[in-house]
């Protein structure tokens, strides 16, 4: 549970088909990380599904179209550091 805020950690969105990619993203702990991550990521052109795994540090993004530098931005605007694919 995050001290910060008392969520529960993880979230995830619903998954389509098409292209899907993994990122590592650093610095997520709780609930509230995952949910601002996967809500800037959700916001990126093409992007239908993002599923954060806390534990791996991790993100899928799932759909079409969307780029690497485009996600990255997402996860730096949020407040987190993209590590790499």
């Amino acid at each position: 549970m995050c001290s910060t805020c008392s969520c529960e950690t993880g979230t995830t969105a619903a998954e389509t088909p098409g292209d899907a990619r993994v990122y590592q993203v650093e610095g997520m702990t709780c609930g509230h990380c995952a949910n601002s991550v996967s809500t800037g990521i959700g916001g990126v052109a093409g992007v239908t599904g993002v599923t954060v795994d806390l534990a791996a540090g991790t993100v899928a993004v799932q759909g079409s179209g969307f780029d690497d530098d485009a996600i990255r931005a997402a996860v730096t605007e949020a407040g987190y550091r993209f590590a790499g694919v």
